[in-house]
């Protein structure tokens, strides 16, 4: 069984909790305590249907403004895959939550109402994922049954949303277009028999059917070292791995490989998974390998393939989420975490703030406040090596941390 990280969105009102707590409900994924609260609830409010929001709504404020405020994680199964829901709020206050609740996604759900159409709040949700570079993007239009499921209606929503796919750069990204009503169950779980004119998959049909097996394209394999192990025991005493987990391709036995940022040369020996040994280690395995020479590896240093190296840089370029209430300026200094790497970090150069709704960039700017994203460049205080995010989810991404607060203040995509 495979599994399977999907990132929602919407507007205020799109009726996402509700699409989520119908899954849940219809996959019988609530457990039996839940149901009862969710039927007295609804009952107390004094609606003659379910309220499925209540399912996902945790915090005491979204419950009683009937909003998302906080990011959540649901998860649940079928027989088919396992699923990992990261329920975000769809405010524009709250965008640097949607970039956080995006950030580890496979697919993403993007809710629009069908009674209102794409609005400004679609366009930001679309940057966001285009931002990331989610592959596969779910438009579901909700509440059909307020518009007696016009095909027309629909339509018009498609080709909105398909003219603003032609202002993305990312060309590989697959957009699917499913028309439900969260509230009655329609196209959820079960097929509408109301829309005949809709010959696709249901939602739950569609998710099942996303090959989780498709890792960051065809990116170069990273090994970040996380930690050095020396049992220095009599039966291991010269015993020397170097453990962490393997991003992008995979590793094998007798690869030629490079240390960074040493660049001395070496090749894999062996590659362990605790007690077992493997000849070859795939993207997304926590390992441990040994190589043939003995050689200078510590922690925070990284193994590629010898013909794969990085750019290794002091200065980078980078699109960044600003996500503290004290705005970015130039010259500020924080620390940069890329990776299980800390280095110290200076703002050298703020160019641009990004438009979210894809009308182009406003320039001549002092400062990044929260929520916004913009284009800036970096100077850290020793090599890093990486790559640019769009060929390289893991290595092309980084966090500011604020040294005076530890505070998490933006997460940045690197150019």
């Amino acid at each position: 069984m495979g599994h399977l990280k999907i990132a929602t969105a919407g507007s205020v009102d799109d009726g996402k909790s509700t699409l989520i707590g119908r899954l849940l409900y219809d996959t019988k994924s609530l457990t039996t305590d839940k149901l009862k609260a969710i039927e007295e609830k609804s009952k107390q409010r004094g609606f003659d249907y379910l309220d499925f929001s209540l399912a996902t709504d945790g915090l005491i404020a979204e419950r009683e403004q009937g909003i998302t405020i906080d990011v959540a994680h649901i998860y649940f199964s079928t027989p088919a895959k396992s699923f990992i829901i990261a329920d975000s709020p769809g405010h524009v206050e709250y965008t640097r939550n949607m970039v956080t609740g995006a950030s580890n996604a496979q697919a993403s759900i993007i809710l629009v109402d069908a009674r209102n159409g794409v609005i400004e709040q679609t366009y930001r949700h679309f940057f966001i994922n285009n931002l990331l570079r989610i592959k596969e993007v779910i438009v579901a239009v909700n509440k059909m049954d307020l518009v007696n499921f016009s095909e027309e209606k629909f339509q018009t929503i498609k080709n909105e949303i398909n003219y603003l796919a032609t202002k993305s750069d990312f060309e590989a990204q697959k957009i699917t277009f499913i028309p439900i009503s969260a509230l009655n169950g329609d196209n959820v779980v079960e097929k509408s028999t109301k829309m005949s004119w809709y010959q696709g998959e249901t939602l739950l049909d569609y998710l099942e059917n996303i090959d989780t097996t498709l890792t960051n394209d065809s990116a170069n394999a990273r090994f970040p070292i996380q930690t050095v192990i020396r049992p220095k025991t009599a039966e291991y005493h010269d015993f020397r791995a170097y453990a962490g987990k393997i991003y992008g391709g995979d590793f094998s036995v007798g690869d030629p490989v490079l240390v960074l940022p040493s660049l001395t040369k070496s090749t894999i020996k062996n590659i362990y998974f605790f007690d077992q040994e493997f000849d070859t280690a795939l993207s997304g395995s926590s390992v441990s390998i040994t190589l043939t020479n003995d050689v200078n590896v510590s922690r925070g240093d990284m193994i590629v393939k010898i013909d794969e190296i990085p750019t290794i840089a002091k200065e980078l370029e980078a699109t960044i989420c600003w996500m503290d209430k004290e705005p970015l300026q130039n010259a500020q200094k924080y620390y940069l975490k890329h990776g299980v790497n800390d280095v110290q970090a200076k703002i050298t150069h703020l160019s641009t703030i990004l438009k979210t709704d894809f009308s182009g960039v406003e320039e001549n700017t002092t400062a990044l406040t929260l929520n916004q994203i913009g284009d800036i460049q970096i100077k850290v205080s020793k090599p890093l090596f990486f790559d640019t995010y769009k060929k390289h989810k893991y290595n092309g991404a980084f966090i500011l941390i604020n040294p005076k607060t530890n505070n998490t203040v933006g997460v940045g995509f690197i150019k």
